[in-house]
């Protein structure tokens, strides 16, 4: 045990030196996203090979002990001078030294893995009981089938709390398998980030299979190939991936061992072929370790998609990937590239929008980027710039050049992304304009804009224009009729039955079910929505409602929208998932799945 832990930290000390670059699949069978041939299902571990025996070129064969060096006369046979041997002198004092033994954590200083999460009741986290007394095997069961990202944002944002709170370990799960498959959720939504908090929590020779699994993904997420270094050595114990001699080479070259990384890299040039661009990204990254003598010129022709490999050392590089190949990587791919350090801010901004959308990126983050491309532009530049267009959505002199600026952001198609992303670019600038009267017609995207990032007290302002347009101010109704902290416009039932009329079965079955939900609307049935649990989910997300399990809650409400957009979220669905969350005190976050749905159908 001691040889196994000291050879850990030795590694890990090897990816601190030289650092020249900053620092996922189901249960059961995960699917991989590394390149073909890369995490193949290992077999069991294999005993440690024997040490070989010298070879011929030692001039010793095995079993032959070497022929005793001859030891130099101490008495001079001749007048020629004699020079003393430094070099001999030099390694008996070294030999004398005290070198002092690797480092061994006591057990009573390692960190516990029955309770982990970053985020404390107090510290928006769910609470120690946010998944009660539920069944580990059926959370991880779950969590491992959910499809993310998710169709909503919001829902996004309460999930990501959930699976990053300060919990305990459920009953019938492994500590350590625990926290993995929260890890690779959060992977999958695009929380790179937040993934990480969780497997840097767990001491490595703690690590199971399945969390060496998601250790790797994550490193190659947060673009940091120093992340794989204290993985090699424990992991070939464990797993037998065949990216583990490349992942060698690199911690190699990083770690200044710039001989051994080229030794390493050829070795597998031999096995790979000289064109393969898992290879080639490889290469690229001992590049950059020092005195490697090695540039690599990367050539995306012929490549047929984007992995995590791919992505990982790509972006850890500054290399851009094209957009034909990163359109079919997910969105949550895209969220990872917006946080990538190494690539250009310029190159991010359509990733950033796409982080927000899907709940990864905030409305301060988008406003973060774009200051810091502002700060970059020429002064004769910026005002034509995004930057510029949105710092005159802020600080123009008037509210009508400041709407006329937010305007003109939400139909810039250059900026990216839905119109959803764009609303939430300009949300902080939409909630700081006063309800006015003229300017009433745009009142439905002020309120959306101000309401995707959570302003429901200032978009409620506008709750007295809104009621006195009638139809014509539906949308803005609808959002505020959900959304507000109270019923500041008129929900009627004669006023939501004009609102069906009007809108049709989809939007309007979705506002009875919200209203419904929010205990604003009696008798849903009676307008299309059947309040009843008649399936098992419906019955499993009430249940933990009337548990008081808010994480657990959390979870089925992701799981209940398994779909690609909100228009594919049956309405009996949502009126589930909003009940069940403000029974157990997240009134808050079920009004803002509720505003996102009136917001984005």
């Amino acid at each position: 045990m001691k040889r196994w832990r000291s050879k850990i930290l030795l590694l890990a000390g090897v990816a601190g030196l030289g650092f020249a670059i900053p620092a996922i699949g189901q249960r059961g069978s995960p699917e991989s996203l590394l390149p073909p041939g890369f995490g193949d299902p290992g077999t069991q571990p294999s005993a440690p090979a024997e040490e070989a025996p010298p070879t011929e070129e030692s001039g010793t064969t095995a079993g032959t002990p070497p022929p005793p060096v001859a030891r130099e006369s101490s008495v001079a046979t001749s007048d020629a001078p004699v020079f003393e041997n430094a070099a001999e002198e030099d390694l008996e004092s070294l030999a004398a030294q005290q070198i002092a033994p690797p480092i061994e954590i006591p057990d009573e200083s390692r960190r516990p893995t029955n309770v982990v999460g970053p985020l404390r009741a107090d510290n928006w986290g769910l609470g120690f009981d946010a998944f009660g007394s539920a069944h580990g095997r059926l959370l991880t069961g779950l969590m491992g089938r959910l499809d993310a990202p998710l169709p909503s944002r919001w829902t996004s944002i309460l999930l990501r709390r959930a699976l990053l709170s300060e919990v305990p370990t459920p009953r019938q799960v492994n500590d350590v398998d625990w926290i993995a498959e929260r890890a690779w959720l959060l992977l999958r939504m695009g929380e790179a980030d937040s993934a990480r908090m969780l497997v840097q929590a767990v001491d490595v020779d703690r690590y199971t299979p399945r969390m060496f699994t998601v250790a790797v993904q994550t490193a190659l997420a947060t673009a940091d190939p120093a992340a794989l270094c204290p993985l090699i050595g424990p992991g070939r114990d464990v797993t037998e991936e065949r990216f583990w001699p490349l992942a060698e080479a690199m911690c190699a070259a990083l770690g200044g061992e710039a001989s051994r990384a080229s030794q390493l890299i050829d070795q597998q040039r031999r096995r790979l072929g000289g064109n393969n661009i898992d290879l080639l990204l490889a290469e690229k990254v001992v590049g950059a370790g020092t005195d490697t003598r090695r540039a690599v010129t990367i050539q995306w022709d012929g490549v047929d998609g984007v992995n995590s490999w791919r992505f990982g050392l790509a972006s850890a590089t500054g290399l851009g990937i094209p957009d034909t190949l990163m359109n079919g990587a997910g969105a949550h791919v895209s969220a990872w590239q917006a946080r990538a350090p190494m690539i250009p801010i310029e190159q991010r901004l359509k990733a950033a929008q796409t982080a927000a959308t899907i709940g990864v990126f905030s409305n301060a983050a988008l406003v973060d980027i774009y200051s810091l491309i502002g700060d970059g532009l020429d002064p004769s530049e910026i005002e034509g710039s995004i930057s510029g267009r949105l710092r005159r959505a802020y600080v123009a002199g008037t509210y009508d050049q400041r709407i006329d600026a937010i305007r003109g952001l939400w139909d810039g198609d250059e900026i990216g992304g839905d119109r959803y992303g764009r609303l939430i670019l300009t949300a902080a600038a939409a909630a700081q304009i006063p309800a006015l009267a003229s300017q009433a017609d745009r009142a439905g995207d002020l309120v959306a804009s101000a309401m995707s990032a959570g302003f429901d007290r200032r978009a409620a302002a506008w709750a007295s224009i809104v009621d006195g347009m009638g139809s014509g101010g539906d949308r803005a109704w609808s959002i505020l009729a959900v959304g507000a902290p109270g019923p500041v416009v008129d929900t009627s039932r004669s006023r939501v039955e004009d609102f069906v009329d009007d809108q049709g079965s989809v939007r309007g079955q979705m506002l009875v079910a919200a209203l419904a939900g929010l205990g604003r609307l009696q008798d849903p049935g009676s307008l299309g929505v059947d309040p009843a649990p008649r399936n098992r989910w419906a019955q499993m997300i009430a249940a933990a409602a009337r548990n008081r399990q808010p994480g657990t809650v959390a979870l089925l409400a992701a799981v209940g929208m398994q779909t690609g957009g909100w228009q594919g979220v049956p309405p009996r669905h949502l009126y589930q998932i909003v009940r069940a969350l403000r029974e157990v005190g997240l009134d808050y976050e079920a009004r803002m799945i509720a505003a996102e749905a009136m917001t984005r159908l």
